[in-house]
């Protein structure tokens, strides 16, 4: 929960249990940590600065590195403090930032995004259908990504350009070195030449 919100008892448990539907949704991919209500199981940083998102999307693999990070959102917490305490640090992490507001508030929360420049990769609505949520996406950012996703890119692709650097210096080193062995024969060819040329005169100089 938002340190800055006290939700309605009854609208708190409709968040906490679409967190729970959400974790439960994307267990099989990742290993999915949350912090319903005031609980605090999972930091995005550390220290006085550390933030508890409702989930945490992690890679399954030894590393756990995060990869998405979610804020679900109630009628009472879409609003522009809420935008600027957290949306605003989410939207600056290396990992993705997606947010699930109610289908309601959708404009609402694009525009809080648009006028704070805040980077939200998708921006999820639900609505309840009996007892049941139902999730749509609604918005996909497909311009460039923050400084720190750029960061995070940037280094994934640092090793390949280096691999192809050197290719291209193995490439460029080879070429040479044939260049080089073809200018060896065509010298050698040629002296050959002048020797037999030579050697030719000489017998006919010598029959004379």
């Amino acid at each position: 929960m938002s340190p800055i919100l006290v939700r309605p008892v009854r609208e708190q448990l409709e968040h906490d249990r679409i967190i729970r539907l959400l974790q439960a949704k994307f267990r099989r991919r990742y290993e999915a940590a949350i912090n319903p209500g005031n609980e605090q199981n999972s930091a995005l940083g550390a220290g006085t600065s550390a933030l508890y998102p409702d989930l945490l999307l992690m890679s399954p693999d030894r590393g756990h590195k995060l990869q998405v990070i979610i804020e679900v959102e109630t009628g009472e917490s879409v609003n522009h403090l809420e935008a600027l305490a957290q949306w605003a640090h989410f939207g600056r992490a290396r990992a993705a930032f997606h947010l699930y507001v109610p289908a309601a508030m959708v404009d609402v929360a694009r525009r809080l995004a648009d006028d704070n420049q805040i980077y939200v990769g998708e921006i999820w609505s639900y609505h309840i259908v009996g007892d049941q949520p139902r999730f749509t996406l609604v918005h996909r950012n497909r311009e460039a990504a923050p400084a720190g996703a750029r960061a995070a890119r940037a280094q994934t692709a640092k090793p390949a350009k280096t691999a192809k650097a050197k290719t291209a210096k193995v490439a460029k080193s080879a070429k040479i070195a044939k260049k080089a062995k073809t200018a060896k024969v065509a010298k050698t060819a040629k002296i050959a030449k002048t020797a037999k040329i030579a050697k030719t005169a000489k017998t006919a100089h010598g029959k004379r």
